[in-house]
């Protein structure tokens, strides 16, 4: 099908509200996708380095941290970068492009955090079949398909999108581009996008959300039948970061997405969306190394590791000297 538009560019309207703080905006992005990377990178070289975190579990938080690295690295750079920019523009190719990474990225992870929490159901609830239920080709198997699920949404809506007739304004009122905002943009009909959009929304959304919440209700049930306290403390302590990430990523994509569009400032939509979009990914890898023994022993043995090293260098440079 042909891409009927007369738009070439799109204009972000994001933050225009304060033109005197850009350079402050730009330093806050700049630190927190910093951090971002650092945390993720952390958790990715630490569950591959440590063998006490060869397990299922970091398998998949390894596949998250990543997830996070891609996600924010395609919309924070674009925004850091027009922020010098009087003009804050994004070609039409390039706004497709955000849009294929981002719902790619944000399908994945939401299977991707199901997957997670089935981990831990059978860790809980069936532990004598763990290894069985959750073998090597069972953990690939799962995030393969937690990319797919990501890959075929993100395919299906970008495709989509280019049948859009896109005749201005050129203005999307936000700081990343995304499907709801160019049906805003659009002169054609946009009934089939809508309807593919709600269909996405309830299989890739919702149906993992509601999993995760019933594999919770069953793990909770699980633990509270463990007599001693320190059982149950220690059977809760296992799955307690994935419950507190699944919370925030759950909290902040519902207010996100499904709060009314109607009466809110720019700058409130803007702030929520950047709670999703650019906190969530930060958030995940401190989440993990506050509450998850394993990860932060595996974290110290690395930056003691590059200590070391460092120490190592710094003496064979002055003995040579």
């Amino acid at each position: 099908m042909n891409n009927q538009t007369d738009v070439t560019e799109f204009i972000f309207l994001g933050f225009s509200n304060h033109p005197n703080l850009q350079g402050l905006f730009f330093l806050i992005f700049l630190v927190i996708y910093l951090t971002t990377l650092l945390g993720n990178t952390l958790i990715i070289t630490s569950t591959r380095i440590s063998s006490a975190l060869h397990t299922p579990m970091y398998y998949f938080l390894s596949n998250l941290s990543f997830l996070d690295i891609c996600y924010t690295s395609t919309t924070i750079p674009v925004m850091l970068m027009n922020f010098f920019q009087e003009k804050k523009t994004i070609s039409y190719d390039s706004c497709l492009s955000q849009i294929f990474f981002l719902v790619t990225c944000a399908g994945a992870e939401c299977v991707l955090l199901a997957a997670m929490a089935y981990d831990r159901y059978v860790a809980i609830c069936h532990p004598l079949q763990y290894p069985v239920l959750m073998s090597v080709k069972v953990c690939v198997f799962l995030v393969t398909g937690s990319w797919l699920c990501g890959l075929v949404n993100s395919v299906t809506h970008t495709v989509l999108a280019t049948t859009l007739t896109l005749c201005g304004p050129n203005q999307i009122r936000h700081f990343l581009c995304d499907i709801p905002f160019l049906l805003k943009l659009s002169c054609s009909d946009t009934s089939l996008n809508e309807f593919v959009l709600h269909v996405a929304s309830a299989t890739i959304g919702l149906s993992p959300c509601l999993f995760t919440a019933v594999s919770y209700i069953l793990i909770i049930s699980a633990i509270l039948r463990i007599p001693s306290a320190q059982g149950r403390s220690k059977a809760f302590s296992t799955c307690a970061s994935h419950l507190t990430v699944v919370v925030v990523f759950y909290g902040t994509a519902n207010f996100n997405y499904d709060r009314p569009r109607e009466g809110y400032s720019l700058d409130m939509d803007i702030l929520v969306s950047v709670l999703f979009c650019v906190m969530t990914p930060m958030l995940n890898p401190i989440i993990y190394s506050l509450r998850n023994k394993e990860v932060k022993c595996a974290l110290r043995k690395l930056v003691g590791g590059y200590t070391f090293l460092g120490n190592i260098l710094s003496r064979g440079q002055w003995s040579s000297n």
